[in-house]
């Protein structure tokens, strides 16, 4: 059920949902770890593109169309004060961070598509959420991609706060397949940031002439997971074209090819590039042939699935399922797949180890939980 450009009737229907019908809904699902239950916990979502949870209860949610949620207490709010946000084809507003400072700050993070000369590119925004959780106040863009890219697809993005506090940001090939291996541009690109939207003084291309700075990683095609693994170590998962997705473990200064190598063809059916390995480009850690289309990503700690520990959950876009990696072996394991699952657009871990994703089949957050 969709409250597009109707805000009050999208208050009343999460309201409603939150507070009543959620258990009335919950489905169960088996697993390689016994039976899961699926709740839906808000409903009525536009396009909804990330989620993140605050201190001592609450979650903020993205929908791609330029609004932000603040749901507490069986109660969704519109936080009002965001930046312009350019909603071009898969652009829009993106990922959102609540940093583990946040109690001290109240600063959350979020990625969307600005205007930029000629066409549109990803961008880094920082604001403070109210007390009340109704508006940002300090908002400012810290960071954006070089100009020069049009069009409407492969912006990434996610967000990922390093255990030194500073961020990783993902960003799209913006469907220039050279600019991937160009280090002057931004695109196709694993970024460090502080938290001002620079670069720290430990990037791989800080000094290199001609590169942009900001740049951690390149060869991508568009990254739209990411997440760190109990050592603190980055992992993304990225579209590839007609198969090919990838899962990879992220390296300092390393290029993981696109497009100069890639598993999987063009949608055309043409080859991509030289083949599938090249010396001094990185091999995936796991690709999926044919695409499952990855998007959310999150490392498990284990919580309330201890046999769990260390898989990662990777949602489909296109399989309608989550698919589980074996952490040790980085095979997939299993397909977690329900009604619910329908193109899963991002997964979180909550603070009590349930697991959580967005459904934009059906513009619903739902929990997985044991069944017990």
């Amino acid at each position: 059920m969709s409250a597009h450009r109707s805000p009050l009737r999208l208050l009343a229907v999460l309201t409603m949902m939150l507070g009543f019908l959620a258990s009335a809904q919950a489905q169960q699902l088996d697993s390689s770890a016994g039976p899961l239950t699926i709740t839906p916990m808000v409903t009525g979502l536009d396009t909804p593109w990330a989620l993140g949870f605050l201190p001592g209860g609450g979650l903020l949610i993205t929908e791609r169309d330029g609004r932000l949620l603040h749901i507490r207490d069986g109660r969704a709010t519109a936080v009002s004060g965001l930046l312009e946000i350019a909603t071009p084809g898969q652009g829009g507003l993106l990922d959102v961070l609540v940093p583990r400072n946040f109690t001290a700050r109240r600063e959350i993070f979020f990625t969307y598509v600005t205007p930029q000369r000629g066409g549109s590119g990803t961008a880094l925004g920082r604001g403070r959420l109210s007390p009340d959780g109704t508006r940002l106040t300090d908002v400012h863009r810290l960071f954006q991609i070089t100009e020069g890219s049009s069009g409407g697809r492969h912006f990434g993005s996610r967000l990922v706060e390093a255990p030194d506090g500073t961020l990783f940001m993902t960003v799209g090939d913006r469907g220039d397949r050279p600019s991937a291996q160009d280090l002057s541009r931004h695109n196709g690109a694993v970024l460090h940031l502080t938290r001002d939207g620079r670069a720290p003084s430990d990037n791989p291309f800080k000094t290199a002439p001609g590169a942009r700075p900001e740049i951690w990683s390149y060869g991508h095609r568009n990254p739209q997971g990411a997440a760190l693994d109990a050592r603190g170590q980055l992992w993304i998962t990225e579209h590839g074209a007609r198969g090919g997705d990838e899962l990879n473990h992220i390296r300092k200064g390393a290029n993981y090819g696109w497009p100069v190598i890639a598993y999987g063809r063009h949608y055309s059916g043409a080859r991509i590039g030289e083949g599938t390995a090249k010396p001094g480009m990185e091999q995936p850690a796991l690709y999926w042939d044919p695409s499952i289309a990855p998007s959310g990503l999150v490392i498990y700690s284990g919580k309330l699935w201890p046999e769990w520990r260390g898989d990662i959950f990777a949602g489909s876009l296109k399989f309608d399922m989550i698919s589980r990696i074996d952490g040790d072996t980085r095979t997939e394991a299993e397909r977690l797949s329900a009604p619910q699952t329908g193109r899963v657009r991002d997964i979180r871990e909550a603070p009590d180890g349930s697991l959580w994703f967005l459904s934009e089949n059906d513009g619903t957050a739902y929990r997985i939980t044991p069944a017990r």
